[in-house]
This record gives C-alpha cells, structure tokens and sequence, in this order.
C-alpha cells in the first residue's frame, strides 16, 4: 500500500540542467568571498567539502555539521569569517539565480493529486545544501505552499543520495515503511537507488540524469503528463488498491 510520494527537486518538480545549473551557481558565489577565499580555491573547497557529506555515514552527524567541518579544516579560514557570507549569499543573491531555471505547472498539480489521494507528500531533495536554498528553488517551482509532511534540508538530514540510509531516514521521518512509499525522480543514480531500501520508483522522462553504472530498477517511468494521469487515474503504482485511500 503506497501511503507516500516522495518527489525530487532539481529536474524534477524543478526543470532544470543540473550540471549547468551548479555551474552558474558556483560562479554566482565565488565573487562573494573572494575578499576570504580565492574563487579557484573555493570551488574545490566546496566540492570536497560536499564529496564528504556524500560518503558519511556516522547517524550521529548532520549534514551540515560534516560539511562545515570539512569546509573549515580544508580552507584553513574560521567559522566567524566565512558562514556569515555564505548566509548573506543565500538571502541575497541567490534567489537571483532563478532565470537560470524553468517551471512545469503540472509538476504541483501531481503533488496536489497525491495528495487528494491521501498520501503524504515530501520533497527528498539531496540535502546538500541549506534550508533558505531548498525553499528558495520550491518557491521557483511553484510548491511551497503545499503541505509537504517532510522538506529534506542540510541542517536536519544525516545522510545524502545515493545512500540507501538517505531513504530509510525519510521513510522514518515520515512515519512510514520504505515499501509504502514510491520515489519519484529524474536520476537513475540518486533516485532510482531508492528501490534498494524496497520504496517503489517512477523515473520520470523530463531532464533525466544517467550516469551509466550502477543501474538500478524502475517500476513506471513516464512523463509529469503521464505521471499526473496514473495518479489521478489510479494507474500503475497508483492504482486504488495500492494507495492509502481517503
């Protein structure tokens, strides 16, 4: 019995390039410190910091306190000189990033059917970044006011995609079991995944993101068309005796 959806943001509820996306993010930012840090160091800085909240695994870590631990031993530079930029980065310039993406209106019109279908609905986004940013990109997409039971943030979540333990954390969050819920996702690596921990998955058409290896199974695939059809409809994954029915 599917009793949630969980959707994914960027090139899912959000169209876009993502590669081309954090690109132009990275270049929005490095200017920023550059009065702390030089731009070609802080790119670097950044990744490295990011590779290491993807490979935690201690339960006992947030994201963000492994990114801020990482960060700070790598870039030698202070707390107190360096976060106070990133947030007015996020507050101010950030939001200015928005024409770098598009917006597909039957994308909340999905969410809005899950939930008329009595599930319960999260956004499990990869939580590598902060919360102002993650509802900030909601905002573009046109969800934010949408009663999401759960938004996977950096500040809160312990592990990242592709981890299985990203998954089962959400399930938790969400007072589910794994297999009552269905990922929907663009990316075969990050979202797909979920099928490991038992969650049912849509891999949706749009912007898709392939890496090659591993692949993982599916069990419907569709456009955000197709998508909003079976949910309505009760199609696939979604049919009557599958969800949790009001």
């Amino acid at each position: 019995m599917i009793k949630a959806c969980l959707f994914d943001l960027d090139g899912t509820l959000l169209p876009m390039d993502t590669e081309a996306f954090v690109k132009v993010y990275l270049g929005a930012l490095a200017p920023q410190v550059a009065h702390v840090i030089p731009p070609d160091k802080l790119v670097k800085m950044i990744w490295h910091a990011t590779e290491e909240m993807i490979k935690n695994t201690d339960e006992q870590l947030t994201n963000e306190q492994v990114f801020e631990r990482a960060f700070l031993e790598v870039s030698g530079v202070s707390k107190e000189e360096i976060w106070p930029v990133f947030d007015r980065f996020y507050r101010e310039e950030f939001p200015k990033l928005q024409t770098h993406v598009g917006r597909e209106p039957l994308m909340r019109e999905v969410v809005q059917a899950a939930l008329e279908r009595g599930c319960k609905v999260a956004v499990a986004t990869n939580p590598v970044f902060p919360k102002e940013a993650i509802w900030e990109r909601m905002r573009w997409a046109g969800v934010d006011d949408l009663p999401f039971s759960l938004v996977t943030v950096y500040e809160e979540m312990h592990f990242c995609k592709p981890q299985p333990y990203y998954y089962l954390e959400v399930a938790n969050g969400l007072g589910v079991k794994p297999e009552e819920c269905v990922m929907i996702g663009n990316d075969m690596q990050e979202d797909m995944v979920a099928s490991m921990v038992g969650m049912k998955t849509f891999y949706l058409r749009q912007h898709r993101i392939d890496r090659g290896q591993p692949v993982y199974p599916f069990d419907m695939e569709g456009t955000a068309a197709e998508l909003l059809s079976a949910i309505r409809e009760g199609k696939g994954l979604f049919a009557a005796e599958a969800m949790k029915v009001r």
